[in-house]
């Protein structure tokens, strides 16, 4: 049956932008025109004209010659001309394909007189490609409704007046109005108002997102209560649903390893057929037999169905928040067996924020943080911002102070209203001559920083400041192991620091200290042991193991130059969309495989059966037709469907 190499790619029905746009836009999400392979009525007509000949043959309604069947031959040659044009340009092109197959079964049958059972089979051929090009279809309009989640047109501030612009007119850094109900056009940070946002068809999150200023939010995503003011950060294929649209199409193109196992199987298996009909007439002479053994071997599930379960694979994973770039690298994840995971911004949010406050002489939590902000107010040391952002959400009022000096390695030490505030490290507070009495607090030195406060003479408490486990990464590190995933923690951050973080995750193996090049030699080294590893990291250090390993994976928030080095991107920083990236990989191979094993199954006992005379063409026809229908089907489970889109 005629399989087409790729889905054909589909033209949104609004452009993000137009042909008149000014160089400094992004560029739009745009795609080549799509042929449609929906039921058309010429397709219609040809199995309606074949069925009303075999009717016409059946009861012998005109036939001027005897055992010869006018109406036979030319129906049957009329109505299996796709089959023989494509048997004609395989042959051309120099490729065993099914077509070629059915092309001697169907003109041996009209040799020997089985112009019905030519007719029949024809019939079943002709059905069977508008059944699967409808199939396939599904895949194309998984796109499409993607592409229709786009608006038309939207509402933008300039000069202070609230304008309706179409959507191809947006410049970046417009103030683009997001009424309730309405779909968000860009990518951008809200700038005023608060709502919530749905935003399963980019994250994969069930539940809508509460979005105030300052949140991100994506393009494609559903705005539900109140009206936001977002900022045009990102247009067209720059936004993530552009990526997404962007990671499908690739999908289309792509030829994964596995892809090419299929046509080649696919072209043994013709091999096989016509070797076994050959053996079969030699032992048999039995001409109907043998042309039932060439019927009843189909290939088809295997080639049409191993790109669409890739193609549906891609969409799914892109709907639960990771963009593979290509049916290899879906492959490749299928196939991993080692991680190997960045610390800082990949499992950690990779910013400084307060584990701890501990308390001397019953001063509270407020008292020593006012202590603590009014010294750091003016610091840009990362760990002020995390007292200082401590101290804003307790609501406590932060005043500048009178003096400010800073020592390196030690702290500060600041004056207001003639008290003196030092904060810093031990040894700081003891050259002030301020006596340490503070009690073990459990914390340790284990990769937690602990600042020290004093005012007035008299050591208020302690603040406990660590970069902070993302609430996802201990849960995700448990699933990969679950999957018989081994899992590696490589840190640029001191070996006790990671170790403690792997501990606290559950890794099977932490190491620290590393240089970026050095975490490209882990990489190399473990794949020289035939390991298949991912390495999933958020920054610029990250980049060569990225790029030295089978699967990079970066995380949405990282760099650029981490998501230019990575084959999978994850949307935001989420890394169970990760674990679910590498189960719908596997699940993808299963199918395949699933795939595989039937045709080979199915076609072993057909042509056995059909060798035997127990098959008869008609019934050979109908076995062919079902199974590669099955397996067909079969690869569609992994399309997203019509409620998972539009959700």
């Amino acid at each position: 049956m005629s399989i087409p190499q790729s889905l054909p790619k589909l033209e949104p029905k609004a452009s993000m932008q137009s042909d008149k746009k000014p160089a400094h836009l992004a560029a739009p999400i745009k795609t080549e025109p799509a042929h449609e392979h929906d039921l058309e009525w010429v397709e219609l007509v040809r199995i309606a004209f074949v069925a009303l000949a075999a009717a016409a043959v059946w009861f012998r309604i005109w036939e001027p010659f005897p055992h010869v069947s006018v109406i036979g031959i030319v129906a049957t040659l009329i109505g299996g001309y796709p089959i023989f044009k494509e048997a004609v340009e395989n042959m051309i092109e120099r490729k065993m394909t099914m077509e070629l197959s059915m092309t001697i079964a169907l003109l041996a049958a009209l040799a020997i007189g089985e112009f019905f059972t030519a007719l029949v089979i024809t019939a079943f051929v002709l059905a069977a490609e508008v059944l699967e090009g409808l199939t396939v279809g599904r895949g194309r309009r998984a796109i499409q409704d993607l592409l229709d989640f786009l608006p038309r047109t939207v509402s933008v501030r300039r000069n202070n007046e609230v304008i309706e612009i179409p959507a191809e007119s947006l410049q970046l850094g417009d103030f683009v109005i997001v009424k309730p109900g309405g779909r968000i056009p860009v990518d951008g940070l809200v700038l005023r108002g608060r709502s919530f946002v749905e935003q399963a068809a980019i994250t994969g999150e069930a539940m809508p997102v509460e979005k105030s200023p300052g949140s991100t939010v994506y393009a494609g995503t559903i705005n539900q209560s109140g009206a936001l003011e977002v900022s045009a950060d990102k247009l067209g294929r720059d936004t993530t649903f552009g990526r997404i649209i962007e990671a499908v199409e690739r999908a289309e193109k792509s030829r994964a390893p596995i892809q090419k196992t299929a046509d080649r199987l696919a072209g043994y298996l013709v091999y096989f057929a016509l070797g076994a009909a050959v053996l079969t007439f030699i032992i048999t002479h039995n001409v109907r037999s043998t042309i039932s053994v060439v019927i009843v071997a189909g290939a088809c599930g295997i080639a049409a169905g191993t790109p669409l379960a890739i193609l549906g694979a891609i969409g799914r994973a892109a709907r639960q928040g990771a963009i593979v770039k290509g049916g290899l690298y879906l492959e490749a994840l299928a196939e991993v067996d080692t991680v190997l995971l960045d610390k800082t911004g990949t499992l950690t949010f990779g910013t400084p924020q307060i584990r701890d406050v501990f308390s001397t002489d019953g001063f509270s939590e407020r008292e020593i943080l006012a202590a603590a902000a009014i010294a750091e107010c003016k610091s840009e040391h990362p760990l002020a911002k995390a007292i200082l952002a401590r101290a804003n959400d307790l609501a406590v009022a932060v005043a500048e102070p009178d003096h400010f000096a800073y020592t390196p390695g030690k702290g500060i030490t600041a004056n207001y209203q003639g008290e003196e505030i030092v904060i810093g490290s031990r040894t700081l507070l003891m050259e002030r001559g301020l006596k340490m009495i503070l009690p073990s607090n459990g914390h340790g030195n284990n990769g937690v920083s602990e600042v020290y406060v004093a005012r007035g003479g008299r050591v208020l408490g302690t603040i406990y400041v660590a970069d902070v486990l993302r609430p996802e990464a201990k849960s995700a590190v448990a699933a990969m192991r679950e999957m018989g995933l081994k899992t590696i923690l490589l840190s640029g951050d001191t070996q006790e620091v990671t170790a403690l973080i792997g501990r606290d995750l559950g890794v099977d193996q932490a190491v620290g200290g590393l240089l970026p090049h050095q975490k490209a030699e882990w990489v190399k080294n473990l794949r020289g042991k035939n390991q298949k590893v991912a390495m999933v990291g958020d920054g610029i250090n990250d980049a060569p193991a990225l790029v030295e390993a089978n699967v990079g994976v970066a995380m949405g928030s990282g760099t650029d130059v981490a998501r230019e080095s990575a084959d999978v991107i994850l949307i935001g920083s989420d890394l169970s969309k990760f674990v679910e990236a590498l189960r719908i990989a596997r699940r993808c191979r299963g199918v395949i495989m699933q795939n595989f094993t039937g045709t080979l199954v199915v076609d072993s006992i057909g042509v056995g059966m059909a060798a035997c005379g127990l098959l008869n063409p008609l019934l050979a026809a109908f076995i062919h037709v079902t199974s590669e229908l099955a397996f067909i089907l079969n690869s569609t489970r992994l399309l997203p469907r019509s409620s998972e889109i539009g959700s």
